[in-house]
């Protein structure tokens, strides 16, 4: 099932920020997922990590919408999706079936993606299954492949109790980020606040703090295997056209990420912002919106419209 609204019930002093329609899809765990789904053209799905929301990407949507539908979901006890606290798994399997259930319920005959954070897992995990589909790939700042590295303060986060009084109760994951995520400049109070709307209760951080913990970082994690078979699948998407837009300045996807996903995709165009950090969006705003509207619009034959350049 369906349902659109405009959103009226935003904050004012943000919402002007993120101008789109809501779509919710109930599905099969049971859950409604918002969406945006905005213009027409050739789709672009825009998967977003921890602990961001649709929000992330409301500036290239903006870009993009004249030329290209624009396709860009909540997960699901983020954004403006249910935030449920029980009958959930908060999995990377999960998230990837339900992204997966929201792309085939649009009927989209082929489609770009756009991929940060852990988004890079599940965008990458539900499109290694419809790489018949999969026509381009954006990946920003993150990783698909089981890595040893993780930086000490999101580690911290990962503790049984202290993680979660840090993370649900002190909000100290995502009120953190809106700080730390930028290095050229800071996040006007403005998109401050429009990051952190859905994120403002002990219940609505549930999401975050699962999201964190699901960071398979040990063979016995449950979600170790299946990050290890989206790894094996990176081998498919080498005969894909791939542009790695890349923040020099992440303090968590630092260029180890980037070298590395260098190895498994050596066709990758690479654009490298020195100064940019984790929400290269946001420091690079211009730059990378253009990149991206320039990637996604090459002619099928392979002949670019315009030059891809940074």
């Amino acid at each position: 099932m369906v349902m659109t609204n405009t959103l009226k019930s935003l904050p004012p002093e943000w919402s002007s920020l993120y101008p789109f329609e809501a779509n919710f899809r109930t599905l099969a765990c049971g859950y409604a997922m918002n969406y945006i789904d905005e213009g027409e053209g050739h789709p672009v799905v825009m998967v977003h990590g921890n602990p961001t929301w649709s929000f992330f990407y409301r500036n290239v949507i903006l870009k993009l919408r004249d030329s290209h539908r624009c396709i860009a979901p909540d997960h699901i006890g983020c954004g403006l999706s249910d935030k449920p606290q029980r009958d959930y798994s908060f999995s990377l399997e999960q998230r990837i079936n339900d992204l997966g259930e929201l792309v085939d319920s649009l009927d989209l005959e082929s489609f770009d993606l756009v991929v940060h954070d852990w988004g890079g897992a599940i965008g990458i995990g539900m499109a290694l299954k419809r790489l018949e589909k999969l026509r381009r790939l954006v990946i920003l700042n993150t990783a698909a492949f089981v890595d040893s590295r993780i930086p000490a303060r999101i580690e911290m986060c990962r503790w049984p109790i202290l993680g979660k009084l840090l993370v649900q109760g002190m909000n100290a994951f995502a009120g953190q980020a809106v700080k730390m995520a930028v290095n050229k400049r800071k996040l006007s109070s403005r998109v401050k606040a429009g990051f952190l709307y859905p994120y403002r209760t002990w219940n609505d951080r549930r999401a975050v703090y699962e999201f964190v913990k699901d960071i398979p970082m040990h063979v016995s994690h449950p979600s170790f295997n299946r990050l290890v078979e989206i790894e094996n699948g990176l081998i498919g998407l080498r005969d894909k056209p791939v542009v790695l837009l890349w923040g020099g300045k992440d303090f968590c996807f630092n260029d180890h990420f980037l070298s590395r996903w260098k190895r498994f995709l050596p066709q990758a165009t690479e654009i490298r912002y020195p100064n940019a950090g984790h929400y290269l969006i946001e420091d690079e705003a211009e730059k990378v919106c253009d990149a991206i509207e320039q990637f996604v619009s090459f002619d099928d034959d392979g002949i670019p419209n315009t030059d891809l350049t940074a």
